[in-house]
């Protein structure tokens, strides 16, 4: 079980952080988070973030299932 930090150590990222990180696109993404696989972004007026610390949940899960 991880805990997760509060908002103020917490960072929002944007796609591009996010295409850059995984090398993925961002339509692949935005199919991820569709199927309901990538956590929703965060609306902020017409911008989407996400939260760091998600992303890399997401990222850890993902190292953790292809290593069983």
């Amino acid at each position: 079980m991880t805990t997760r930090p509060s908002l103020t150590e917490d960072q929002f990222v944007d796609m591009a952080f996010i295409t850059c990180l995984l090398q993925m696109t961002d339509k692949w993404i935005y199919k991820l988070i569709k199927d309901g696989v990538f956590p929703k972004p965060i609306k902020l007026g017409r911008s989407s973030r996400w939260l760091k610390s998600e992303v890399e949940n997401w990222l850890q899960e993902r190292i953790d299932q292809s290593r069983k």
